[in-house]
């Protein structure tokens, strides 16, 4: 052999020695690497205390230990946790079966199953089968992640942390009880109770085969909605059992043709739907079950049957949705709790709890700034307000000029005539006397925690519902008011059965209600709430805008008020007996405006069938009168001591101070405020001892027009004259009248001064009346039919 050739062999070896030695430096790195890799998470292990399920499923019972409700957790998820040893070793069975069947044999990952995906992707191009262990599924429940490269890496480290931490049978029991088994289900025992009202131990062949070919895909096997895609998968749920030796293939094919029942979902909730799932987002983590509430489930049955009855009635007038509550008085348990018709109606928007959603109260609160009013003396019962149009100024804004539906005006009224018939204008009074910024204060007080703007915001348009509240703070304001001030947190549960531990202190049903109530402060002066709670029974007080026989009129003694938001959105009744208050809303979810549909059509009816049936048995006893205060004779007009020229005494209540100045006042005068209102009437049963002249007022500027001039006139009116003749003086000329307090004066041009008398009363004004085109009138006045017509803001 040449030594050029010898020279070459040597090279040759030489350089594959160097390169498998490198080679093997790298393979023993990469295998240093994967070491290294494969044990980090032994140094990270995921125990299965780790991965405990706190918030498990709850059992909810009534007051009396009726069943109300099971399986319902704090994320509105159904789900329960039993051991491994207390579920159907046929599901155990047909979910390995169906998920994976070498679980026990493989660890993390199952490489076998991995090497087949790949050949089988290459081969299709395309995904036809994945490699995901029910250890990877553990993993994606526990954290989920995207289902990218990053998102699978992380997904596998995490299911090596589950096998460094637990054996097989932990991974499998902490699986089984996270399955997503269709609509908000997880778990194998939560789907076995919802589902066929068993535990999942009991669990035969055909019910565990079907439930083990929901986890697949909870939404395309739905049981309640797609039953022939779910026998599909049960058909190959059952083949691979066979395969795997579970079964026989004559009992898959027998198994197969077994006919299984679902129940519907809405099987796990027997009543009180929307109060369940609000009870258990405020319940602390650490609570007993069953969990024994104050529910009366017979009354929340038929609450929540005559929810639908009453909109049934008014679906003619585009009503759709409503809500009740019915408390105790003497304790704050709530009895009854409806947030809407249907809560698994999903289309009808159901799941809205119209207990808890915020809404414009409409005039639900002038109860409380009536009583703020007679509490800090600003006003007293025979005190007057005036039911009259009303202008205020707001900055940046238009004139807000408060009215009633009606769009009529009573003139003067009692405070219990005003309150009584929900007057708007009388109300806003009494606010703008009180002020916005302290009636905010007292109605937080009273636990409206969710008007939470400031005063500014609101505005005089408080006391009419500008702000928004929900039924749970109404009815919880007006038990306080039931109770003469004496505040108290509505109760849903009962401490005697719901203590709960934690590390540092024993908590209650009643603590965790405390703590996300709002705080309450006592609120003084228990007559001024008796006397609105008075007011408020009152029916011949209410008659002139509901009657003395409507709905509110119940054979026993009951406080009610309505009120009903701005475009007819929202319609409100809430009132109480000496044991009972009830709460009631009637509207649309979407907000819609109802026709024709206010607070005594819409959410009344429903009050009055819960109040009748609550006071079936035994009535209520009557209110007790206000404390320390004395019923007299007033005239309903004046509200002062009566004189021989009303026409209506009704007795109103006095304190002790205020008598002294019921004995020694009589006079009665209506001050300017209620000129533009007289002048508006045709005629007014009203003496006063205010004579005065109403139109022209005086410094008014009026047009002639000259091809009108015969036929445009301008009305004189007076107020005051009681019986005594009236003479009309114009310039100094006795006009001829044929009425006592109104006639009509053709205009003629000039300065002139008018003058009234009435034996030795009188009043004088003075007017100008121009050429058109000469110079303008006065801003507001137009003539228009041969009257005057005041257009003034």
């Amino acid at each position: 052999m040449k030594p050029t050739s010898r020279w070459l062999i040597k090279m040759k070896r030489k350089f594959w020695h160097q390169c498998d030695r490198k080679i093997s430096k790298v393979i023993l790195a990469m295998l240093l690497m994967c070491l290294v890799m494969r044990s980090l998470p032994y140094f990270a292990p995921i125990r299965a205390a780790d991965i405990t399920q706190n918030q498990l499923a709850m059992q909810f019972s009534d007051r009396n230990g009726l069943p109300l409700g099971t399986l319902l957790t704090r994320d509105q998820d159904h789900t329960a946790v039993v051991p491994l040893n207390q579920v159907s070793p046929q599901f155990i069975h047909a979910i390995l079966a169906a998920e994976d069947g070498s679980f026990y044999q493989h660890g993390a990952l199952d490489m076998t199953a991995v090497v087949r995906a790949i050949k089988e992707a290459i081969h299709a191009k395309r995904i036809v089968s994945g490699a995901s262990t029910i250890t990877m599924q553990l993993a994606r429940m526990l954290d989920p992640s995207s289902r990218t490269f990053l998102g699978k890496v992380r997904e596998i480290w995490l299911s090596w942390r589950l096998t460094a931490g637990m054996n097989k049978d932990d991974i499998l029991s902490a699986y089984i009880n996270r399955l997503p088994m269709g609509g908000n289900i997880y778990g194998v025992e939560a789907a076995a109770r919802t589902y066929f009202s068993i535990p999942a131990s009991d669990l035969n062949l055909a019910q565990a085969s079907l439930l083990a070919a929901i986890p697949n895909n909870p939404t395309y096997f739905d049981p309640l909605q797609h039953w022939a895609r779910l026998q599909q998968r049960q058909r190959y749920v059952l083949n691979r059992m066979v395969l795997d030796g579970y079964i026989t293939r004559a009992t898959a094919e027998q198994t197969y043709s077994e006919k299984v029942v679902f129940q519907s979902r809405q099987r796990g909730i027997i009543a009180a739907p929307h109060f369940l799932f609000w009870l258990s987002t405020q319940l602390p983590p650490q609570h007993s079950s069953p969990i024994r509430t104050t529910i009366n489930r017979p009354l929340q049955q038929f609450v929540e049957a005559q929810v639908q009855q009453v909109l049934s009635s008014l679906a003619a007038n585009n009503v759709h949705d409503a809500a009740a509550l019915a408390i105790d008085n003497h304790t704050g348990e709530v009895l009854a709790y409806v947030g809407s018709p249907d809560y698994f109606n999903e289309f009808k928007l159901g799941r809205n709890d119209g207990v808890q959603a915020l809404r414009q109260p409409g005039s639900t609160l002038k109860p409380f700034v009536y009583e703020l009013a007679l509490e800090k003396g600003l006003i007293r019962p025979n005190t007057i307000l005036a039911d009259v149009p009303a202008h205020y100024a707001i900055p940046g804004a238009k004139l807000y000029s408060p009215t009633d539906y009606t769009e009529r005006f009573l003139g003067p009224v009692r405070v219990r005539v005003a309150l009584a018939n929900s007057l708007n204008v009388p109300a806003v009074r009494v606010l703008e006397k009180v002020g916005v910024q302290t009636f905010l204060e007292r109605l937080h007080q009273l636990g409206f925690a969710h008007l939470n703007r400031s005063a500014e915001y609101y505005g005089l348009g408080l006391t009419l519902g500008s702000g928004e509240v929900s039924l749970w703070e109404l009815a919880r304001a007006y038990v306080t008011l039931a109770r003469q001030g004496q505040a108290t947190p509505l109760i849903p549960c009962t401490d005697e059965i719901n203590r709960v531990s934690t590390p540092h202190s024993p908590i209650s049903c009643t603590d965790a209600m405390n703590r996300v109530s709002t705080s309450h402060s006592p609120l003084p002066n228990r007559t001024t709430w008796q006397l609105i709670t008075n007011m408020l029974s009152d029916s011949h007080a209410r008659a002139t805008a509901f009657g003395v026989d409507s709905v509110l009129s119940l054979p026993f003694a009951t406080a009610v008020k309505t009120g009903t938001s701005s475009n007819f959105r929202d319609t409100w009744t809430v009132g109480f007996t000496s044991d009972y208050t009830v709460a009631t809303w009637v509207g649309n979810f979407n907000g819609e405006p109802m026709r024709q549909v206010s607070g005594v059509t819409g959410a009344a009816p429903l009050w009055n069938r819960i109040m009748l049936h609550l006071h079936e048995h035994q009535e209520p006893a009557d209110f007790l009168p206000p404390e320390g205060l004395v019923q007299l004779p007033i005239c309903a007009i004046s509200g002062l001591r009566p004189t021989p020229d009303c026409t209506s005494v009704v007795q109103e209540y006095f304190s002790p101070a205020d008598k002294i100045a019921y004995d020694t006042q009589t006079d009665f005068n209506l001050p300017p405020e209620y000129d533009e209102w007289l002048a508006r009437q045709q005629q007014t049963s009203i003496a006063t001892n205010n004579f005065r002249i109403l139109s022209p007022h005086n410094g008014d500027i009026f047009l002639l027009y000259p091809s009108a001039q015969t036929q445009q006139k301008l009305e004189l009116k007076l107020a005051g004259t009681k019986s005594a003749p009236v003479e009309w003086w114009l310039n100094g000329q006795k006009l001829d009248s044929q009425s006592a307090n109104t006639l009509f004066w053709h205009l003629r041009p000039g300065n002139w001064t008018l003058e009234a008398r009435s034996g030795e009363m009188s009043d004088k004004v003075s007017f100008q009346v121009e050429l058109a085109g000469m110079k303008t009138a006065r801003r507001g006045f137009s003539i228009v039919d041969s009257k005057i017509r005041s257009d003034r803001p």
